[in-house]
């Protein structure tokens, strides 16, 4: 969810009777097996490559979404992303010890059917085979006992004697005595087209709308995903299930948390599966999720991958951990894969995450019940801190592979933007509440990065990453209104400072004959002396003269600051930045980020324990309800 300045009037809307939570059923009757997920045959759009669900080779083939039909002499594999079975996960984290593998094959000859598996290192072997020459339901079944550190299973079906078509592929094991209830909140904030689609391709799947029992969609925007024609034609396939919420907008965290405060409200028994608004959603996710949650050992956190929009083939990470001595998140777990093209490999490794971000995660009831609801904290870092608060409460997180949506790309939003404040903010509120950090320490490093930001002219990223820390030393009192003035003034006070403006690369305000194009060279070995000696030339004026355009690759601090009027393409590629050397803004920005990170190492122990000592107040129920507007007394 995109968070940007507005509010919405506070407003439930009639779909939903104020004051009277949503009736979601109690635990479901199970089935003697439980489908663990199905074989799929391509994906949600057609810009999804089909390889990410099964691979044919040898011949051709005709495929639908759940059934593929192979010519004679073809062969199919489901060694691809979606096609695996995560074994090793299975096998780690669930009671399922064994999976049986179920299709219906059409056949017009010999066929054969080959359950294979990987370990750790990616090396096949076959578990089960089949032979047949008649049409009918093929099951094979294989033990779940060798994938602790990793490895996972697949289908392979060989067309031997003639055309085979393959469908109702299913992997199941034996139930749990009772199935979750299970609910899904989607916070949007003005993409209501995006949010329109994404509450279309839940409907469109009846197994997994079946699975559902509600779906909240938290609206905080002024254009309301209520007026979209695709919305209104989907409301009906909800039934009594599709509950609609207007609200001011309160970001992520206010967005994420009005449907676990609804849900766990309508029946603390209930399952919360977190989704953005813009996700391209993939609903077979869903289904493997909620399976997944079923059969943990306990209650456990179930988050789904993210697969590149712009390049749905690649992988965003494996599964991610923290390091809040450095107030760092979204850093890879070793041994995860990172920006990989799942057509080209496999995650084989078993990885555990330290935390899962909010495009699509799945919250247990017993985890809100046990640790409340989040932290009011706007934007960002809401979603690691509740995982990070589940761990210390003895709930682990699990990013399964083969269950992902798809997310707009990082790399194509750049750094330098008003999200900066909620990070510099919230990454010290989040790290004060889970770990002890070390003033010093912290204090340096803050400072040499500010340091980066001013040799690099990027003087409105100094300020706000500034304002984040400001607002951090006032204390617990930051969050009285749930973020929404803050917003408002990260935004409003960058219109200060002229670089953080984006101009049309064709028509910015430089002369383009004038331009000329510097690429960068390698890294320093020696990054802190270069940065000294960057900061000295760019105070006394010892930088080359005249207009240089750097490109966004090479747009390091290190190389920018050689220069003192650069043009650098925003990583957007929707445009460019114009850096120019301004000793008098540098002087005092540098002033500031001195004296206000000489007050955070002197007030940080005493800070953090009053983070701490805030939070039951800041995560209760009656707080959340003060900033929605909820029974309020006149």
């Amino acid at each position: 969810m995109d968070a940007s300045a507005g509010q919405a009037v506070t407003e439930i809307n009639d779909r939903q009777t104020a004051g009277a939570p949503a009736t979601l059923r109690a635990d479901h009757a199970a089935p003697e097996r439980l489908v663990l997920q199905r074989g799929l045959f391509h994906g949600p759009a057609p810009r999804i490559s089909e390889e990410l669900y099964a691979v044919v080779k040898g011949g051709k083939a005709h495929r639908e979404r759940f059934s593929l039909r192979l010519d004679k002499g073809a062969s199919a594999h489901t060694n691809t992303y979606f096609g695996r079975f995560a074994a090793a996960y299975w096998q780690r984290w669930t009671t399922v010890t064994a999976v049986e593998v179920g299709m219906t094959l059409e056949v017009a000859g010999k066929t054969k059917v080959r359950l294979a598996a990987s370990d750790i290192a990616g090396h096949r072997r076959v578990v089960a085979t089949a032979e047949t020459r008649e049409t009918g339901r093929i099951v094979l079944s294989t033990n779940l006992d060798m994938y602790i550190d990793g490895g996972a299973i697949w289908v392979e079906v060989d067309a031997i004697g003639g055309e085979v078509t393959i469908t109702d592929l299913e992997w199941t094991a034996v139930a749990p005595d009772h199935v979750r209830p299970v609910a899904i909140a989607i916070c949007t904030f003005n993409r209501a087209p995006d949010c329109a689609q994404t509450v279309a391709a839940l409907a469109s799947d009846p197994t997994v709308l079946a699975a559902i029992d509600a779906v909240y969609v938290v609206d905080q925007g002024t254009d309301l995903v209520q007026d979209q024609p695709l919305f209104a034609e989907t409301e009906p396939k909800f039934g009594d299930k599709l509950r609609y919420i207007r609200q001011p907008n309160l970001g992520g965290a206010g967005g994420f948390t009005r449907g676990l405060y609804e849900v766990s409200a309508a029946n603390e028994h209930a399952d919360v599966i977190l989704m953005d608004d813009d996700i391209l959603c993939e609903p077979e996710t869903v289904l493997r999720l909620n399976a997944f949650a079923n059969m943990t050992v306990e209650p456990t956190l179930v988050g789904a991958q993210m697969l590149f929009l712009y390049n749905p083939d690649y992988l965003n990470v494996g599964a991610e951990e923290t390091n809040l001595g450095k107030l760092r998140h979204g850093q890879k777990v070793s041994k995860a894969l990172r920006n990989t093209s799942m057509l080209k490999k496999n995650q084989e490794r078993r990885v555990d995450a330290g935390y899962n971000a909010w495009w699509t995660c799945l919250i247990p009831a017993e985890v809100v019940a046990r640790i409340g609801l989040p932290v009011p904290i706007f934007f960002q870092w809401d979603d690691v801190e509740y995982g990070l608060r589940a761990r210390e409460n003895g709930f682990v997180t699990v990013t399964l592979p083969n269950a992902a949506v798809w997310h707009a790309d990082f790399y194509w939003k750049d750094f330098d933007d008003w999200a900066r404040y909620f990070s510099s903010r919230n990454s010290l509120i989040v790290s004060s509440l889970h770990a002890d950090l070390d003033p010093k320490a912290i204090t340096r490093q803050l400072f040499r990065e500010i340091g980066e930001y001013l040799v690099g002219m990027q003087y409105g990223l100094a300020h706000t990453t500034l304002q984040g820390i400001e607002d951090y030393l006032k204390g617990p009192e930051a969050l009285r209104d749930g973020g929404i003035a803050a917003l408002a003034a990260a935004r409003g006070s960058r219109a200060d400072y002229p670089e953080t403006i984006k101009h049309p690369a064709a028509t910015a305000p430089v002369p383009n004959a004038h331009i000329h194009l510097r690429r960068a060279g390698g890294e320093p070995s020696r990054p802190l002396l270069i940065l000294l000696k960057r900061a000295l030339n760019q105070w006394t004026g010892r930088t080359q003269h005249g207009l240089v355009g750097i490109t966004r690759e090479d747009a390091h601090w290190w190389h920018v600051s050689l220069f003192d009027h650069v043009v650098v393409t925003d990583a957007s590629q929707s445009g460019v930045r114009i850096r120019k050397r301004d000793k008098a803004t540098a002087r005092r920005l540098l002033l500031r980020a001195y004296k206000l990170l000489k007050q955070l190492r002197k007030d940080l122990p005493t800070l953090q324990s009053r983070w701490r000592a805030a939070m039951p107040e800041l995560t209760s129920r009656e707080n959340w309800e003060r900033l929605y507007g909820i029974n309020e007394k006149s």
